[in-house]
C-alpha cells in the first residue's frame, strides 16, 4: 500500500468517527483534518470537495458492509431461511453495541443527505438498493430448498430493509432495542417457511 492510499484512507477513517457522532453538516473539514493530522491541502489533494469526501465515505462504507454481507451470505451449506436469519440478528447485536456508538452511517446519514448533495443521495440508493438485491438473492434461495415458504423476493427483501431501517430510526430516537426486537419478531414468523 502507498502512502497516498494510505492517507486517504486515515482521512476517510477519522472523518468516519466523527460524522456516524455528529452528522454530516455539523462537521467542518478543519475538525476532521485536525483530528486525523493532516493539512488544509493533502485534503484537497484526495477530494475535490466535502461533498465529494462524504460520497466517497459513503461508498466505503458500502464497500465494506456488502463484502461483510456477501461473506455472511455465502455460506451454502446452511439453508438460505439460516444465512437470512444470521444476517438479520448481527443487525440486532450490531443495533445493541456499534450503532449504540453511531457507526451505522445509513441509519445515521440518510434523512440528513438526501436534501443536501444528490451525489451523496444516489450513492445511498445505489448501495442500499444492493443490500436488497442480495437479501432477495438469498430468500430466492430459502424458497428453492425450502427453508423460507413461497414469498415475492423482491418486494419481500425490500419491505424487511425497509422495516430494519426504520426499526433502527426508532432505536436511535427511543435508545433502545425495542423496534429491532419487534422486526426480529416480524421477520422470523414472516420467513419461517
Amino acid at each position: 500500500m502507498n502512502a497516498r492510499h494510505d492517507t486517504r484512507q486515515h482521512i476517510l477513517e477519522t472523518g468516519h468517527r466523527i460524522i456516524a457522532g455528529k452528522g454530516f453538516a455539523s462537521v467542518g473539514l478543519t475538525e476532521i483534518l485536525t483530528s486525523a493530522g493532516v493539512p488544509k491541502g493533502s485534503f484537497y489533494h484526495y477530494f475535490e470537495s466535502k461533498e465529494q469526501y462524504g460520497q466517497a465515505l459513503l461508498q466505503e462504507y458500502f464497500d465494506h458492509y456488502l463484502a461483510d454481507l456477501d461473506e455472511l451470505f455465502s455460506t451454502e451449506a446452511t439453508s438460505g431461511h439460516e444465512r437470512l436469519m444470521r444476517y438479520w440478528q448481527r443487525w440486532l447485536v450490531k443495533q445493541r453495541d456499534a450503532c449504540a456508538e453511531q457507526k451505522c452511517l445509513v441509519v445515521k446519514l440518510a434523512g440528513e443527505v438526501a436534501d443536501l448533495s444528490d451525489a451523496m443521495r444516489i450513492t445511498l440508493r445505489d448501495g442500499t438498493d444492493q443490500i436488497v438485491q442480495r437479501i432477495a438473492r438469498i430468500i430466492e434461495a430459502g424458497i428453492a430448498d425450502g427453508s423460507i415458504k413461497a414469498l415475492e423476493a423482491k418486494s419481500t427483501a425490500l419491505t424487511l430493509y425497509q422495516m430494519w431501517l426504520g426499526a433502527s430510526l426508532l432505536g436511535k430516537l427511543h435508545r433502545d432495542t425495542v423496534a429491532v426486537e419487534n422486526a426480529m419478531d416480524f421477520t422470523r414468523k414472516l420467513l419461517s417457511p
